[in-house]
């Protein structure tokens, strides 16, 4: 039987939630900070690092949580889902194909360098945690410690990344479409490696080439068949240059098809939205879709993701010098691994010094796409609570040193008036 106040304590999160954000937005904001930061950081405030920690019996009341009943925080987990997937939608009708293609060698070259230099300097910091330390459950593999940890430094806040480049202004550069470009592919890759990380633990090969093959079969299908369906039908589904209401639910309906087939398919939901948001046609479509959508999303459903993920983070259990110390070098090896690595790629590929260093900042930031995958890590019990907090803590200060780093080495640039 269904607890009759689960939809009491639900609507008392929403608005905790909301408010917390956006006071901890106009903070963020003095410091130069996105609102994106401010939910990311919010997140963590409300849970056991803080909010927990100094007001315990006031955490338990706003966010109860019994393994048996699963009760109302379970209700936050699939609203978040919904927000991740939709957001990315949004951020699919926004990306500029036409400049990637014409910027397609340096985002490569990007892309390359974000992965393979941070995977292996992840990869042998696994080696060194799973031997020399207890961050590792017992009973974890050397060689799935080293991937899982190799692909979490490949990461790139591929959400968050799109929100600070609409933040900063560089919707349709170079700058932004390279990082954004090269951040899409990474964070794929990376998704791939952590299903092979998964698959080798529930000894099922035929999980990963579910998850590589069938991405690939995804893309190409929407692009070689709904795009151009779409297109067709795009006089259907406008009317006097603005979209219609049954546009608007068909496109809807493609995007939470395109999040399950990708969430079926190992991948994450997120991956599914932005590939079908790619393939509605530009135009009235579009910006249907974002002006009706955008707010919504933006204002009420991510910040949910966030506080969901910020509930399992407890950064208290590093409570010893050698802690900090392991969670310093954690940092460390993320930001030359990552940042480092993607300006001197971009560099090479004829990018000038100050869009290359840009191109580096911004895809150093961790943020959503990080606590995405170390939630599944820490479910799956592929690491401990204490390497969890690391990874948190890491995920928040990559993001945290983007903007003022950004400013510092490119020049600051103005917002757009419409940004929430």
């Amino acid at each position: 039987m269904k607890n009759p106040l689960l939809a009491e304590y639900f609507f008392l999160q929403i608005a905790v939630i909301l408010t917390t954000c956006r006071i901890v937005g106009i903070v963020a904001r003095r410091f130069g900070q996105p609102q994106v930061v401010a939910e990311m950081i919010a997140g963590v405030c409300l849970g056991p690092s803080l909010l927990g920690l100094f007001f315990p019996e006031l955490q338990a009341a706003i966010f109860p949580w019994d393994a048996k009943t699963r009760d109302s925080q379970s209700y936050i987990y699939p609203v978040s889902q919904l927000g991740l997937a939709l957001y990315m939608f949004i951020v699919g009708m926004e990306f500029r194909l036409d400049i990637v293609r014409s910027q397609w060698k340096s985002a490569v070259a990007v892309s390359l360098a974000g992965m393979l230099s941070p995977f292996l300097l992840g990869g042998l910091l696994g080696l060194y945690f799973h031997g020399s330390t207890d961050l590792f459950p017992a009973g974890s593999t050397a060689w799935a410690s080293a991937v899982f940890l190799g692909a979490s430094m490949c990461i790139t806040a591929f959400p968050m990344l799109a929100r600070i480049i609409h933040f900063k202004g560089l919707n349709g550069t170079r700058m932004g479409t390279v990082a954004i470009g090269a951040g899409a592919i990474d964070d794929g890759c990376a998704w791939c490696l952590l299903a092979v990380v998964l698959s080798s633990i529930e000894k099922s090969p035929t999980a990963a080439l579910k998850s590589i093959g069938g991405g690939i079969a995804f893309v190409l299908c929407v692009s070689l068949v709904l795009r151009p369906l779409l297109l067709r039908l795009e006089r259907l589904l406008t009317r006097d240059g603005r979209l219609t209401e049954p546009g608007l639910v068909i496109c809807l309906a493609l995007m939470a098809l395109g999040a399950l087939t990708t969430d079926k398919l190992g991948l994450h939901a997120v991956f599914g939205g932005f590939i079908v948001g790619t393939a509605i046609p530009r135009g009235p479509m579009t910006g249907g879709v974002t002006e009706k959508a955008e707010p919504l999303t933006v204002a009420l459903l991510l910040p949910m993701f966030f506080t969901f993920s910020g509930l399992n983070t407890k950064i208290g259990l590093l409570n010893t010098t050698s802690g900090w110390l392991m969670c310093l070098l954690v940092l460390l090896v993320a930001m030359i691994g990552k940042g480092v690595s993607c300006w001197l790629a971009a560099r090479a590929t004829g990018v000038p010094n100050r869009e290359a260093l840009g191109i580096g900042v911004l895809m150093n930031a961790r943020g959503l796409m990080e606590l995405i995958i170390i939630n599944i890590g820490r479910e799956r019990g592929l690491i401990s609570d204490q390497l969890f907090a690391m990874l948190v803590i890491m995920a928040i200060a990559t993001t945290l040193m983007a903007s003022p780093i950004f400013d510092r080495l490119v020049g600051p640039t103005t917002p757009p008036a419409s940004h929430p």
